[in-house]
């Protein structure tokens, strides 16, 4: 396989972006026909991408908050019952958008949404996406005590009939008993580790699905992936790694595989590799393209689920409110 990399004119490009611009509809699209773009920006970095659905998920930021905030749930759980538990030392990746993040600038939550973009990575670690976040591996889970993993998680403990008693939020927790004591009192359905999880993400019965904003997410980029716009830059992102060398390689997603660096992503041969990858994208404008159509289909998305998501939102902010209270 030839590494070389040969740069196109940048016509074909332009000639491409203005094709998609004009939004045309095909059977390819989701159920409405292809929606129409917005404005398509021209090789946009990915930490300035923003999507409708970014108001209803959360940042890696926010997400190492709220586990600790889980973890402080636990620890009073289990206080209750007489013990001290502090949980498994927290990993925080010292990443360039952790810092960012630190520092008050926008993190790059959409780093990789689309594949490899940032040239400066691409050139300095190929594919790596480990070079230079220096985060420590995931410590163990302490040892508990069997009196311990009673109250934890009596899942075996408080089985009947081959089933643990559970329950699905904390409002109806309060009418379920789980058949374990402990302290002199009933420990909570699923023990302390499922009660932590519901007084943070499942307070009610009306309780959003925490994974429902995740599955809108995933929902779009899976229709946009079916778009006829997105099929086309696909196609002549493919196109442009064949004339660099990289022959046969359909999407972004299979570089790695397909060009047989999974054992070495940041050596030499994967670095030339994801120049050529960043290179094409650019020159196709990958990034603008698919970025404008995975926000058309937020954006129906949205729309359709309007309702839902307006409670999901005001039970998220419920939910800082009370991560703010406990930490």
């Amino acid at each position: 396989m030839r590494a070389a990399r040969r740069r196109r004119p940048a016509a074909p490009a332009v000639l491409l972006a203005a094709a998609l611009l004009a939004g045309c509809s095909g059977p390819g699209g989701a159920e409405g026909g292809e929606p129409a773009l917005g404005r398509v920006e021209v090789a946009p970095a990915t930490a300035s991408l923003s999507f409708p659905m970014d108001a209803y998920t959360d940042t890696e930021a926010v997400r190492i908050r709220m586990g600790r905030v889980q973890q402080a749930l636990v620890s009073r759980c289990m206080a209750r019952y007489g013990f001290t538990y502090e949980g498994p030392a927290a990993v925080v990746p010292a990443s360039d958008s952790a810092s960012a993040s630190a520092e008050g600038a926008p993190e790059d939550r959409h780093r990789y949404l689309f594949g490899l973009a940032g040239p400066d990575h691409a050139a300095a670690h190929g594919y790596d996406k480990s070079a230079g976040r220096g985060a420590p591996p995931k410590p163990p889970a302490p040892q508990l005590s069997d009196s311990k993993c009673a109250v934890m998680n009596d899942a075996q403990r408080g089985a009947r009939d081959g089933q643990a008693p559970d329950a699905a939020s904390e409002e109806e927790a309060a009418h379920v008993d789980s058949g374990v004591t402990a302290a002199g009192r009933k420990v909570p359905p699923g023990g302390c580790g499922r009660e932590a999880f519901r007084k943070l993400y499942a307070p009610g019965k009306d309780s959003v699905d925490l994974l429902f904003a995740f599955g809108l997410v995933s929902e779009a980029h899976e229709r946009s992936e079916r778009d006829s716009r997105v099929v086309a830059v696909l196609a002549a992102w493919s196109t442009c790694m064949e004339k660099s060398g990289y022959g046969g390689i359909r999407t972004p997603y299979d570089v790695v595989e397909e060009a047989g660096l999974a054992d070495d992503k940041g050596g030499p041969r994967a670095v030339t590799a994801a120049r050529a990858d960043v290179a094409c994208k650019s020159e196709v404008n990958l990034v603008g393209v698919r970025a404008a159509v995975e926000k058309a289909y937020q954006e129906r998305l949205v729309e359709e689920h309007a309702e839902t998501l307006a409670l999901y939102g005001r039970q998220r902010e419920a939910r800082f409110r009370l991560a703010a209270s406990v930490a």
